[in-house]
């Protein structure tokens, strides 16, 4: 029953973020606003206080997923649509969690540039 009702919520949201941290590991839902070797910033769905906040929450995030590249924050995507949900933004040690389910933002992905490994051949002309 409990994976049937993950399932449905993962493909109805597939932009939500599921982190276990601790010891505990306690379970956390939400967005991750970037991740890096060090922290991990990610904004609670379950600190929002009312419902038009978490309605808000799912059509913006729902917004960034669908509209965007996916590897700008959504932070940086939705600037002052997203000031609203600045007071559940969280930040852990990235090594105390363990991402579950969802996308995962990290802007030192985008300094990364694909580049092609070329070949030159010199040849020296003999006359």
């Amino acid at each position: 029953m409990v994976t049937n009702l993950f399932d449905k919520l993962t493909e109805r949201y597939p932009f939500i973020t599921i982190i276990a941290y601790g010891a505990d590991r306690i379970e956390l839902v939400g967005l991750i606003q970037n991740s890096d070797t060090v922290i991990t910033s990610f904004y609670n769905y379950g600190a929002l206080k009312t419902d038009e906040e978490k309605k808000l929450f799912l059509s913006l995030a729902e917004q960034w997923y669908f509209e965007s590249n996916r590897q700008i924050p959504i932070n940086i995507y939705l600037k002052h649509e997203w000031a609203p949900f600045k007071y559940v933004l969280k930040t852990f040690i990235t090594k105390e969690i363990e991402i579950m389910h969802g996308p995962l933002v990290s802007l030192s992905n985008l300094n990364q540039k694909r580049s092609k490994r070329r070949s030159i051949t010199l040849l020296r002309k003999m006359s």
